[in-house]
């Protein structure tokens, strides 16, 4: 972890891995893991584009969740807090992540800064 990243990520997330649906349309994941992050909620809308035309769909963030954790994918699922339940579907407070962003480590240049966001 960059000097960094061990000031300001001092709260835990859990964090599943989804996979593609089987052929009955069930989603599974890998057990949770948990993961040192920092968090905010600050429900802005984003629109997408799809397509030459233009047209977009809104995503509302639920939750933003910062941390050096470099494997979140959209579809995968996210929770503030520790968890050791195997399906997030049922856990309240868990997200499927909606969008993830990747910022450079400006100073120490060890590991890349993530924005995890959550969303409806």
């Amino acid at each position: 972890m960059s000097s960094i990243g061990a000031i300001f990520n001092t709260a835990k997330a859990t964090y599943w891995k989804a996979h593609a649906p089987d052929e009955y349309h069930k989603v599974s994941f890998d057990p949770p893991i948990i993961i040192m992050c920092d968090y905010g909620g600050d429900m802005s809308g984003r629109r997408t584009q799809n397509g030459a035309q233009g047209v977009g769909t809104e995503i509302v963030i639920k939750e933003t969740i910062w941390t050096e954790f470099s494997t979140a994918k959209k579809g995968d699922y996210i929770m503030i807090g520790e968890s050791t339940e195997l399906d997030p579907t049922g856990v309240d407070g868990a997200d499927e992540i909606v969008h993830v962003i990747r910022y450079a480590d400006t100073f120490d240049r060890q590991a890349d800064d993530y924005a995890i966001m959550t969303g409806e």
